[in-house]
């Protein structure tokens, strides 16, 4: 994919940038220019928004249609989770258009900030507002870094909740083997008030024995498990690639200031 999207880039310098010198020539100048750190940076975004808005919004219709089959008996029962699914399914939607965009812009300033870039077209100048630019984009990632740490905390609420039910379902299913009273697994139990995923007057709440060993069979279970796996390993690479941008973008206007201070034309 790396080597697709070098030649992809060399073709559109050469269309962009012919020199007499040669396609070769310009092509590798324009090849030194490319900001990698904030190349790869919005690779990462793209990916990791695309799996946690993907899997997010699958886990979310899954995880509805098992709180309604197994741990509440009425609506009312879990009325704030199944708001909060409905409206976070939009927030999803709004959330891929953004960072579509913000992906977009992350790479430009990338472009128009690194060193390369500069030395190799001269025609790129620093300003004061271009400099006040970078370091507003710079400030809005490292508070959507923040953010995501918090929703990659989050994330991983359901995940440690589905595989402590995995867990408990492997306990009880080697007690229904092990011993022919029903009294032995039938007090292992998995509670989804105890993780703050339902209020404590949901009834049941809560599921227990081989109900909760047969739940685990179904491939509604596996399936939302894996989505919010998706979900989550895509929040950890978002949260990464928000962090890989913020150290050379923020050495970039570091370096530009400076050379401001010391009255170099940049």
């Amino acid at each position: 994919m790396c080597v697709c999207i070098v030649c992809a880039l060399c073709a559109v310098c050469v269309f962009i940038c012919y020199s007499p010198t040669g396609c070769y020539d310009c092509c590798v100048r324009c090849l030194g220019a490319i900001p990698y750190a904030s190349l790869a940076a919005t690779l990462l975004c793209y990916a990791g928004v695309a799996l946690f808005c993907a899997g997010g919004h699958q886990a979310l219709t899954h995880t509805d249609t098992l709180v309604q089959m197994h741990f509440a008996r009425s609506l009312q029962d879990y009325v704030v989770l199944a708001d909060f699914i409905k409206y976070f399914q939009y927030v999803i939607y709004g959330l891929a258009s953004f960072f579509c965009l913000f992906g977009i812009l992350l790479l430009a300033e990338g472009f128009y900030t690194t060193s390369a870039v500069k030395q190799t077209f001269g025609e790129f100048r620093s300003t004061q507002c271009s400099r006040c630019l970078s370091l507003t984009l710079i400030i809005v990632t490292y508070v959507l870094a923040v953010i995501w740490l918090v929703v990659f905390a989050f994330a991983g609420i359901p995940v440690y909740f589905l595989s402590n039910m995995a867990s408990t379902c492997h306990t009880v299913n080697i007690l229904s083997e092990t011993t022919t009273s029903l009294n032995q697994h039938a007090w292992v139990c998995m509670d989804a008030r105890q993780f703050g995923l339902l209020p404590w007057n949901a009834m049941p709440g809560k599921v227990c024995g081989m109900t909760m060993a047969n739940i685990c069979k179904t491939p509604e279970f596996y399936v939302t498990y894996d989505y919010y796996i998706t979900a989550f390993a895509g929040a950890g690479i978002t949260l990464l690639s928000l962090v890989l941008y913020i150290v050379p973008a923020t050495y970039n206007y570091a370096v530009l200031r400076f050379l401001g201070r010391k009255g170099i034309r940049c």
